[in-house]
């Protein structure tokens, strides 16, 4: 697995324990810093991770308008925890990160959707940031 897939999940993992916990982004990513100062042979997966977060946090009205209108017929508030963290990931990476291919971005949330969430998700996360992508 690579360091990047590493850092998905582990963004993937702080999202979703934001969610669940009704904790700020902000208070989940430090007490992953704090956790990540302990583990140095991690440290490739927890850059990339944070980047993820840091860019999720500081768009984040911009990317849930994008999954909204992309969802047709969902709100945020009906989706599964982990298919709302993973569609913040790809609508990030797809719209504010260029150094990650669309296509890639979209394969890893929906892979981490497969083994994560719902029999449903694969296809529901693949549809939702195959149409950002097509309007970015």
């Amino acid at each position: 697995m690579s360091a990047r897939t590493k850092a998905r999940k582990r963004a993937m993992d702080i999202l979703f324990q934001s969610d669940v916990r009704g904790e700020t982004l902000a208070t989940m990513l430090a007490a992953e810093a704090r956790r990540a100062a302990n583990e140095p042979a991690r440290e490739a997966s927890w850059l990339y991770a944070r980047e993820i977060v840091d860019g999720i946090i500081d768009n984040q009205s911009e990317i849930d308008e994008q999954i909204t209108t992309s969802a047709r017929d969902w709100s945020l508030s009906r989706m599964p925890a982990v298919d709302r963290a993973l569609l913040r990931i790809g609508t990030w990476e797809i719209v504010y990160n260029d150094e990650v291919p669309a296509a890639v971005a979209i394969d890893e949330a929906v892979e981490l959707a497969k083994e994560y969430s719902t029999d449903d998700s694969g296809a529901f996360v693949h549809g939702v940031l195959a149409r950002i992508a097509r309007s970015s």
